[in-house]
């Protein structure tokens, strides 16, 4: 039975897997990922990892205000508006509760996710921008 719980010595660590828990995902790729082997050649940066490292500095730089007055303090809406959107039971229940929680109830749920998709925009505002210019061309 001792044999069964000691962890093998040299077993893979499969690092884009533990990334994605991290990153909130919980479904294991299909495929394992094969260990690297140590090469001569300095190995390039792959666009996910410049993409991590990117957002790993914007949240540094968002952590310096704190996460409550960044979202929850102020809130920009005078009223609800007229739209309506549907989201996923799970995300309403955790916004509501990061809104009774964190936010002490002072700010509607809807000024809470104004202001999340406003940090959205200006965040990838660029990204954005870039990807409609790419997909959206004028017909003449």
């Amino acid at each position: 039975m001792d044999n069964e719980n000691k962890k093998k010595p040299n077993a893979p660590i499969d690092e884009a897997y533990l990334m994605s828990i991290m990153a909130g995902e919980t479904k294991k790729p299909q495929q394992a990922v094969a260990p690297q082997e140590p090469s001569a050649e300095p190995t390039k940066e792959t666009p996910t990892e410049k993409h991590i490292a990117k957002e790993r500095t914007r949240q540094k730089r968002a952590s310096d205000t704190g996460y409550g007055e960044r979202f929850l303090n102020s809130h920009t809406m005078t009223r609800r508006g007229d739209k309506s959107i549907y989201i996923r039971q799970e995300y309403h229940e955790r916004l509501s509760r990061i809104v009774q929680v964190i936010g002490e109830d002072k700010i509607p749920l809807y000024a809470y996710l104004d202001n999340i998709l406003e940090h959205h925009f200006e965040q990838f505002e660029k990204a954005i921008t870039d990807d409609f210019n790419n997909k959206f061309k004028p017909i003449f």
